[in-house]
């Protein structure tokens, strides 16, 4: 599918996987919709970063539908809304029974409705508008690409929220894509290894040198750039769909 001419939404899209794939979006000529919370945005703007040319940030919350409706409806306003990455997600440590006694089950549920549902909730409501499009020859109007995690097949110790998250999203990626082809969308999923994103940028060279001594090959860990080079690929691969893909360099996870 082509990228020119087209509209990409991109959930978490003001730092991490979502900023990386924003900006290897647009690179390719898309029209980038950038949706994050409020708060991540004015990090970014307040930070003096550079935002990529052709990225416009919408500050929204994935867990609200209305505000994801209106992303959208931005989003598809201009030009054909034909790629959704859904990168939005949080992932907090916790044990089903731990010394402070049993897992929250807020917090549970806190997970779940962003991770899952908010991931869900972006791609039906973008569906919708992708349906409504013109499909091209090939009778395709659009892909959605969903973030899942090596976690979804072995989650450590800590990660029971996080992992059934991910586990869910997952789950759906085939049914999604049956439930899509009649309109001609593709869902594809990537679960990625260890990545260097913002989140580990607070722990020591030390913890990181261990991170990346775990990982078979390469022995590092993954970059943002790389995951959205996966998402190019993705969109760009008319014959991918239902399919989720591991990019972890053999990585396996320990229990802890």
């Amino acid at each position: 599918m082509e990228l020119s001419s087209t509209a990409a939404l991109v959930t978490g899209g003001a730092s991490g996987l979502g900023a990386a794939t924003a900006a290897a979006l647009a690179a390719r000529g898309a029209t980038v919709y950038a949706l994050d919370l409020p708060s991540q945005i004015e990090a970014v703007v307040s930070s003096g970063a550079t935002v990529p040319e052709g990225v416009t940030f919408i500050p929204g919350d994935v867990t609200d539908a209305a505000q994801v409706r209106a992303a959208v409806e931005q989003a598809a306003s201009a030009v054909p809304l034909r790629t959704v990455v859904n990168c939005a997600g949080i992932a907090p440590s916790r044990r089903i029974l731990g010394r402070q006694g049993p897992h929250d089950t807020e917090l549970f549920a806190r997970v779940v409705s962003i991770n899952l549902v908010g991931t869900f909730t972006v791609m039906a409501l973008a569906a919708e508008a992708i349906a409504a499009t013109e499909a091209d020859d090939a009778g395709q109007r659009g892909v959605v690409v969903n973030t899942a995690s090596v976690a979804a097949f072995e989650g450590q110790i800590g990660q029971v929220a996080y992992a059934a998250s991910k586990g869910g999203v997952v789950g759906m990626t085939l049914p999604a894509a049956r439930d899509l082809a009649r309109h001609g969308i593709r869902v594809c999923t990537i679960a990625p290894g260890i990545v260097d994103t913002p989140l580990l940028a607070t722990v020591s060279d030390e913890y990181r040198a261990g991170l990346a001594a775990s990982v078979p090959f390469p022995q590092r860990l993954c970059r943002p750039d790389e995951y959205a080079r996966m998402v190019t690929m993705i969109v760009e691969h008319d014959y991918l769909n239902g399919e989720t893909i591991r990019m972890d360099g053999a990585l396996r996870m320990a229990p802890q």
